[in-house]
């Protein structure tokens, strides 16, 4: 196996998987490219306590998947790097092809059919 394929995805994992392996987290982060805000702010858009919104930016901060911008007392935060974004929006396609794909195979099996049709000789 290429070695530095390896490394790179063990940084992959580790640096972003991991930042985005909470749901609420991924959420946040549309919310922040829709547009900058503040940890107030963000906690009454989502719905979510003002400390658990400051724990996940925490996670995303750490990983450089959000910068905090100082304004006084207050910090304003953003996508550090829109292409992640970009990325969430592939794999949410992915998602929804998977999805399509198992919805056909259930409604082949619903209907007596065996298989996929592909394939068949």
């Amino acid at each position: 196996m290429d070695v530095r394929l390896e490394q790179e995805v063990r940084l992959l994992h580790e640096r972003i998987c991991q930042g985005i392996g909470d749901p609420k987290r991924l959420l946040l982060l549309y919310e922040l490219h829709r547009q900058p805000q503040r940890v107030g702010d963000l906690a009454l858009t989502m719905g979510m306590p003002q400390p658990t919104v400051s724990r996940h930016l925490k996670v995303l901060r750490e990983r450089s998947l959000v910068s905090g911008m100082r304004e006084g007392a207050a910090v304003t935060y953003s996508v550090a790097d829109p292409r992640i974004i970009e990325a969430l929006d592939l794999m949410r396609g992915v998602l929804r092809s998977i999805l399509d794909r198992e919805s056909e195979i259930g409604r082949f099996t619903a209907l007596g059919v065996s298989g996929s049709r592909k394939g068949k000789r």
